[in-house]
């Protein structure tokens, strides 16, 4: 009797697995099963109970992946959604009082107040994933949610610039763990070559949520009260956020192993299929000598610069892009609706470029290359064409966003190329930290006097693109030279260590995609 055990990771074959072979399978992993780790627990407990019902068919796992995904992708959409919503308002806000109010119209105080966010991220990201793994991620979530809602709706109590630094920095520190938490969620319930285009699909509210925020702050701007216009925004952005992480606590499944929306045998596959990432699902045991290993990979410290040079540009992007606007002579509400296609431009490229890597072999990152040459070339237009060319000025600005792009295909990267939980919950968090320095430096290159051309800024911005795209290809011959030392030795491609929790350094099974 035949069962059929689908993969379709790139670069795997897809056939069937006999009576025989599954016995094997069973006394393998019941040789090399890791008592730290979950999974490997429930695929010996199930394959005992029943031995005959070990394989699956290709329907029974697509139709699997799609639960997975109309119960994981709504809420990870909308919480990191409002995770953008909440720390990019203030360049709305920027055109409704909010400068002339707390004092932030003098010399850096603006750039500051946008770049001191960053440090509160580079400050909480490490604690939330410690954290993510200690306890469970679905808890963590949830009251991290809760708490930055909170911290949104003390915005209004500022009443000078130095109030505001403080909350922005511990906004920041709050909502640090999400993009790490989420990208962690990926990797415990897709394979591979499906996280690029969840990770994507998630990270593209960044774009989308823009084109509708300028409008929701424009008319919450223009609410006739006894406090300042601005505020309003504050207040209702803080009631949304609270009420999604409530919403978090009972919804958030953070992996198969502990959902419960799944059958028993539901379980079972969603767990056995992911033995093709090498990279375990859950593992709550702090390892040192994973720590270690982390800090000793040039992989990881080519990601984490590519998304610090990268997002160097998202200052202007999150911060800046109403306020150029703007100094070009525009209304405020012409301002933020000229920023729209923008934000439609970059999650549409979002979910293009993620798609294209879930399709398409050994591209992902030449797709960070491409993205990259479109950051380029709007920050040399941005900076050479003239002040009255607003149709170049205009287009050049909708394409500076290119860089999304190369950030989510850089979490897709950094997810799939890194095994072992403790590394790959730190390099998660890494990644991130990568992102906030970007973005820290970001603001404070756009100078307050060089208004409304930013030249320093958009040089930088040319500059730090460039390295980006030449980084890329570094790290794509890097992998190219491991994959390929791995296969000269003999060790092909296989997955009898899934579950023992090894680094993909140790694994010499483990193959990284590029």
């Amino acid at each position: 009797m035949d069962y059929e055990m689908n993969s379709d990771t790139k670069g795997l074959t897809t056939g069937i697995i006999r009576e025989a072979e599954v016995d094997q399978l069973n006394l393998r992993l019941d040789v090399l099963l890791n008592p730290d780790d979950e999974a490997a627990k429930i695929l010996i407990n199930y394959s005992a109970a029943n031995p005959h019902l070990t394989g699956w068919t290709e329907d029974e796992e697509n139709k699997l992946k799609r639960k997975v995904d109309f119960r994981l992708m709504p809420i990870l959409c909308l919480i990191y959604g409002m995770h953008y919503y909440d720390k990019a308002m203030i360049s709305q806000a920027a055109l409704f009082g909010l400068q002339e109010d707390l004092g932030l119209n003098r010399g850096t105080r603006f750039s500051m107040a946008s770049a001191i966010f960053y440090l509160g991220f580079m400050a909480g990201a490490y604690p939330a994933m410690f954290l993510a793994q200690k306890y469970p991620l679905e808890r963590v979530a949830a009251a991290i949610v809760v708490l930055w809602g909170a911290c949104v709706l003390t915005t209004p109590a500022c009443v000078s610039y130095k109030g505001l630094y403080t909350q922005r920095f511990f906004l920041g520190f709050l909502e640090a763990g999400v993009s790490p938490m989420w990208m962690m969620i990926c990797g415990s319930w897709y394979k591979k070559n499906e996280q690029a285009l969840r990770i994507g699909i998630w990270y593209s509210t960044t774009g989308y949520v823009s084109i509708f925020s300028p409008l929701i702050n424009y008319g919450l701007g223009h609410i006739e009260g006894s406090l300042s216009n601005w505020t309003y925004m504050y207040f209702f952005a803080g009631a949304c956020t609270i009420v999604l992480g409530i919403a978090t606590l009972f919804v958030l499944q953070p992996d198969p192993i502990r959902a419960t929306f799944f059958c028993e045998r539901e379980r079972y596959i969603l767990i056995a299929r992911m033995r093709t990432n090498n990279s375990g699902i859950r593992n709550q045991t702090w390892k040192k000598d994973q720590v270690i290993e982390l800090l000793c990979d040039l992989k990881f410290w080519l990601v984490f610069l590519m998304a610090a040079f990268g997002m160097v540009n998202n200052g202007a992007v999150s911060t800046f892009m109403p306020v150029v606007v703007s100094g070009w002579g525009y209304s405020s509400l012409t301002s933020l609706l000229l920023t729209m296609p923008a934000a439609a431009y970059a999650g549409t490229l979002i979910v293009l470029s993620t798609y294209c890597a879930m399709k398409f072999d050994h591209i992902r990152t030449w797709l960070i290359v491409a993205a990259q040459f479109m950051t380029t070339l709007s920050a040399i237009l941005l900076w050479q064409l003239p002040r009255d060319a607003q149709g170049g000025l205009l287009f050049a600005l909708y394409i500076l966003p290119s860089t999304s792009a190369t950030y989510a295909i850089l979490m897709g990267l950094q997810i799939a190329n890194t095994a072992g939980y403790t590394k790959r919950a730190l390099a998660s968090s890494g990644i991130y930290i990568g992102y906030c320095l970007g973005n820290f430096v970001g603001p404070l290159v756009f100078l307050d006097h060089e208004k409304p051309k930013y030249s320093t800024g958009f040089i930088i911005t040319f500059v730090t693109a460039a390295a980006t795209g030449v980084m890329g290809v570094i790290y794509r011959l890097i992998c190219q030279h491991d994959n390929r030392k791995r296969d000269r030795e003999g060790v092909h491609e296989g997955f009898d260590h899934a579950f023992e929790d090894p680094t993909d350094k140790v694994n010499k099974q483990f193959r990284y995609i590029i």
